[in-house]
């Protein structure tokens, strides 16, 4: 009588389970169209995030972003620079195919990238789903038509065209004001990560008013990229409370640290709208952090411009309270662009043809993504360390094939064994360098199709 029983409540268990899985797909399925607040940050380290580990930099607003939804712990952006990884982004192509190998400057002869204007970005997609579209702060991708971002699928600009600002207050580069509302030239006063917050508040007060149509926000700072400028509170709650740290360490801890407020308060209009809960948020970042300005990728090697996973390991983080479950982690190693048709496939819209990322959707229900891909990185850059050349990197599995300058010769790393990259194999098992190199070579024949360099010029 007692294994009867104790059948029945087994099988009352298994049912339970069974219907609360069958109520999380259908509530799924059945949501309305989510909104998406993509924020993207600059030059963002892995270990300046206190989420993924013990950290002189505190982050209090992204641990609790992570702690609300989805962490990733393998995701990695899709160059070791900016412009290359928010073409990516926006395309759901690798850079070198949408014509941004390298780095889009404000001076054509240091200017390595021409983004293709034929090419569909998240924007253009997502407004032929029904959503309103926008993007506050750093766009980094063109200064002229046809690519600003209003010609680029965006109904809504408010920020900053260049690559960076030569003072977060003065919010000029190379004496040139590049701050816009849509197509109008613009002067603001105050810190730049402060007004980038306050116009994408504002965006999002606007939006709440208008509940029937579907909402995308594409929020890039341009923190924590140099120059590191601090608000001087800032630095100084840093300095009484770890008088240890060197200036430079002491002047990134604060920088990172008033981001992170910043990004609070974004969040937190985001709630006092009632936009949170069908709002799917994403926190990552372009690239890792620069180590010759303090900044933190531990446990990876290398930082910014390198190959090296330090240069492209980055912060990512999930959050939609209507359905992602609370306090998850993924260890699914991705890339930012992947992002493109997840957003779309949400949307209940159909990605264009073409794409090299993938849909992070079975992540965020929690299963696999069983579709095994490479991983393909690419960086064209000038001056006399680079010479206008590229290098590139590709991972399969946990291999990894890679050049951290377009002079040095092949790596070879098992990251699963090595995950600091130190055992240099590329002369110790030919088998695999052989086969990763030929892939490579296939990667660099498909992006060598695309101009890099506006036509004309």
């Amino acid at each position: 009588m007692k294994k009867q029983k104790l059948r029945v409540l087994t099988g009352i268990g298994r049912l339970a389970v069974t219907l609360a899985a069958w109520f999380a797909v259908s509530s799924f399925s059945a949501a309305a169209a989510p909104n998406f607040l993509l924020i993207f940050t600059d030059d963002h380290g892995y270990g300046d995030v206190s989420t993924y580990g013990a950290s002189d930099a505190r982050t209090p607003n992204l641990d609790r972003l992570a702690a609300e939804g989805m962490l990733f712990t393998s995701m990695r952006a899709n160059c070791t620079v900016c412009s290359p990884s928010r073409a990516a982004l926006l395309t759901g192509r690798y850079p070198d195919r949408v014509g941004v190998p390298g780095v889009i400057r404000t001076r054509q002869e240091d200017s390595w990238g021409y983004f293709d204007p034929q090419v569909p970005t998240l924007a253009d997609e997502l407004k032929k789903a029904g959503y309103h579209t926008a993007i506050v702060g750093k766009w980094h991708l063109g200064l002229e038509s046809p690519n600003t971002p209003n010609e680029r699928g965006f109904d809504f600009f408010h920020g900053f065209l260049g690559d960076m600002m030569d003072s977060y207050t003065t919010h000029l580069r190379h004496g040139n004001n590049y701050l816009r509302r849509n197509g109008e030239v613009i002067e603001a006063q105050g810190h730049a990560t402060d007004l980038f917050t306050a116009w994408a508040s504002d965006y999002l007060r606007d939006r709440a008013k208008k509940p029937n149509q579907p909402f995308f926000l594409y929020l890039a700072y341009n923190a924590p990229h140099f120059p590191i400028e601090p608000p001087a509170d800032w630095l100084a709650r840093v300095r009484q409370r770890a008088p240890q740290l060197p200036e430079k360490r002491a002047l990134n801890v604060a920088f990172v640290e008033h981001l992170d407020d910043a990004i609070g308060r974004v969040l937190a209009v985001l709630r006092e709208s009632g936009l949170d809960k069908n709002t799917l948020v994403v926190f990552t970042a372009d690239n890792g952090g620069s180590l010759p300005h303090g900044q933190n990728n531990d446990p990876w090697r290398g930082g910014k411009q390198d190959h090296y996973d330090g240069g492209l390991r980055v912060p990512f983080m999930a959050r939609w309270p209507a359905w992602i479950r609370a306090g998850s982690r993924c260890d699914y190693a991705g890339l930012n662009f992947d992002l493109f048709p997840t957003f779309l496939e949400l949307a209940g819209a159909s990605p264009p043809a073409g794409l090299d990322a993938v849909s992070l959707v079975p992540a965020l229900k929690g299963e696999n993504i069983a579709k095994p891909r490479d991983l393909y990185f690419v960086r064209r850059e000038g001056g006399p360390a680079y010479g206008g050349k590229s290098y590139e990197a590709l991972i399969r599995g946990d291999w990894k094939l890679m050049q951290n300058n377009p002079y040095s010769p092949l790596e070879l790393y098992h990251l699963k064994e090595d995950p600091q990259e130190k055992n240099n194999l590329a002369a110790t098992n030919k088998k695999i360098f052989n086969e990763l190199s030929a892939a490579l070579r296939a990667h660099i024949q498909r992006g060598g199709a695309i101009p890099w360099q506006k036509p004309g010029r």
